[in-house]
């Protein structure tokens, strides 16, 4: 059993493949090169606890966005005006790196941060094309129940 010989390994020569991957060293990474967008879409989801601002190009993109628990309100305060403003206008300021100029506003939702969001945008000086009201509305209403048998 001494007399077994145990397979050996060479150790990483110049010429070897182990030695050129670990002279390798990684490229630095490009920045994206972002495209300038003059005209955008603000999508606002003013829900009841919560508002969400979302800027999109045109073909429906995401560009940039914030919510109230990114702008840093926590717990019941996520869910007024006040945190709505805020939130519109840090998703403002990420957006602007594109050069938006004019959004068309779309607003979803009936949560109290509804006003307040398009004031932000307003106020961070980026011009209002339109303001269009996408809420869902349910037409015709759920089926009714079933007639009781007695």
């Amino acid at each position: 059993m001494a007399d077994e010989k145990k397979p050996t390994t060479a150790p990483a020569t110049e010429g070897s493949a182990d030695a050129k991957a670990s002279a390798e060293v990684k490229a630095p990474r490009r920045k994206k090169i972002k495209n300038k967008v003059p005209v955008a879409y603000a999508c606002i989801n003013a829900g009841e606890n919560n508002t969400i601002v979302t800027f999109t190009d045109l073909s429906g993109n995401k560009l940039a966005g914030c919510s109230c628990g990114m702008a840093g309100f926590k717990g019941t305060r996520k869910s007024t005006p006040y945190a709505a403003k805020v939130t519109a206008e840090q998703a403002s300021e990420r957006v602007s790196l594109y050069g938006v100029e004019a959004v068309h506003v779309r607003v979803r939702g009936l949560g109290p941060g509804r006003e307040q969001a398009i004031r932000g945008i307003m106020g961070s000086g980026i011009n209002l094309e339109s303001i269009v009201d996408v809420t869902p509305i349910p037409h015709g209403g759920v089926r009714r129940r079933r007639r009781r048998r007695v």
